[in-house]
């Protein structure tokens, strides 16, 4: 008996639907996991013209904003480890796209800033990735994204939140 590599496959590019029945399907995990891995190819391709990644997007996003996170801060927030940021941190910096400056109560701390030109390339990359996301939820209506978007919040939120 020869097995040809081609069984089971649906076409050549296409994600096999066939297994979309098994149980593991409806397991709310892996669909997060699997909407995850289709979203981060896409965001990846949107945000490649600008020399970013989601993880690198991320970080620049949240030094874009008013509240002067910490190294420690953004780690933690994007469940990252610490080298992991402060190699992110150091390829943004090397563009000139952010800076680390020493905190106002603790000095040991380090700020990340974004740059003019970090808020350049943000707004910029901002909508590509807006762009993407649109794309990928194109079969929800306005109204499923909504929900969509607060049910996740909900979730990861809540999660973070103290016991009674």
């Amino acid at each position: 008996m020869t097995l040809q590599v081609n069984d089971g496959i649906e076409g050549a590019g296409e994600p096999s639907t066939r297994l979309a029945e098994s149980t593991i399907s409806n397991d709310v995990g892996f669909l997060l996991a699997k909407l995850h891995a289709a979203g981060s190819l896409l965001n990846n391709a949107a945000l490649a013209e600008f020399g970013l990644k989601e993880r690198s997007y991320s970080v620049l996003a949240l030094a874009c904003g008013n509240l002067g996170p910490t190294q420690r801060e953004l780690a933690d927030f994007l469940s990252l480890d610490p080298s992991q940021i402060v190699a992110l941190i150091d390829e943004l910096e090397q563009r000139g796209l952010v800076e680390r400056k020493p905190g106002i109560s603790d000095r040991r701390q380090k700020l990340v800033t974004a740059t003019s030109e970090g808020r350049r390339i943000h707004a910029a990359a901002q909508k590509a990735a807006q762009a993407a996301e649109v794309a990928h939820l194109s079969m929800l209506t306005a109204q499923e994204v909504a929900s969509l978007r607060a049910i996740l919040r909900k979730t990861v939120w809540a999660a973070d939140a103290p016991g009674p």
